[in-house]
């Protein structure tokens, strides 16, 4: 399979103020696909505009035509599966099955307390890894089948129906983002593509070589998993979000070529790319983006 080329188009302008254009722009550029944060609130962005994942999703599909679109990530700190279930049935009826769904166990921090009490504690690792380890199992079902009773620990659903289901058959994607055992066995057993942004320890402080040896440490974990549960790894894409790693991938063109080369070597399918945002942490040249977004896969 050949590299594919996507971005992330962070939810930050009002739809008729610039947002809508940009969805525009991502399908004219030939990107494959066109993400967004799901999140209430995020970073540096917190103090500022902000607006929903589906609905932003909902609109950018009747905006679009061809281009693909989804979620980078999705996460159990403020969904439920039986809301999101039929939340994504609809989202891919109106996009005439264009979507797919990224989705995490999350983190905390930002906005991964903001439907908690005050006095309550942040989810550890260990409790997300659990909400996860029910959440999308739970939501799996939720999407092919017509109708879901279910009582879990954590998530409790009752007769939820979801007829007519997804447009896409047998419904639509899951690209699982994990890094950790538990998270790769839930993307080998459910996900159609796995997602990764690189090793946080290294982010800061490292080196791009030893990244790309995080990385392949990653890809061998991966591999293991997909053996587990009797998977062949091959069936799974590869996803890499940028903008997490010690590269910079959008300094230059021949930057990114640079980077994409020796990423696609690793087994990457699809590199996605922040959409430039001047003077945040994803400010970077429009004109050198919308250059890799046209040419730089010829490159390579």
């Amino acid at each position: 399979m050949s590299l594919r080329l996507s971005t992330v188009i962070l939810p930050v302008r009002r739809w008729h103020e610039g947002g809508k254009e940009r969805w525009q722009r991502a399908e004219d550029l030939g990107f494959h696909t066109a993400y967004t944060y799901d999140h209430l609130s995020w970073r540096t962005f917190r103090d500022g505009p902000w607006f929903g994942a589906l609905p932003t999703l909902t609109a950018a599909a009747a905006a679009t035509e061809r281009i693909r679109l989804g979620t980078l990530v999705t996460s159990p700190n403020f969904r439920h599966p039986v809301t999101l279930a039929k939340e994504l049935i609809t989202l891919d009826d109106v996009s005439n099955g264009r979507i797919t769904l990224g989705i995490g166990a999350g983190g905390n921090g930002f906005d991964a307390a903001t439907l908690r009490r005050a006095d309550e504690e942040p989810w550890t690792p260990r409790e997300r890894a659990d909400y996860f380890g029910e959440f999308l199992p739970l939501l799996d079902r939720l999407l092919t089948e017509d109708s879901v009773t279910y009582e879990g620990e954590r998530y409790a659903a009752y007769e939820a129906r979801n007829i007519p289901g997804c447009v896409q058959r047998p419904r639509l994607p899951f690209a699982v983002a994990a890094t950790g055992p538990r998270g790769l066995r839930l993307a080998a057993r459910h996900g159609q593509a796995w997602v990764t942004t690189g090793d946080p320890k290294i982010s800061a402080t490292g080196t791009p070589e030893q990244s790309l040896e995080a990385i392949r440490g990653q890809f061998d974990k991966l591999g293991k998993a997909c053996a587990d549960v009797g998977r062949d790894v091959e069936e799974l894409d590869k996803v890499l979000l940028t903008g997490f790693t010690p590269d910079r991938p959008l300094d230059s063109f021949d930057a990114f070529v640079d980077f994409a080369g020796k990423h696609a070597a690793l087994g990457f399918d699809e590199i996605v790319l922040h959409w430039p945002l001047p003077g945040t942490d994803f400010g970077a040249d429009e004109k050198v983006f919308e250059r890799i977004a046209t040419e730089a896969l010829a490159q390579l």
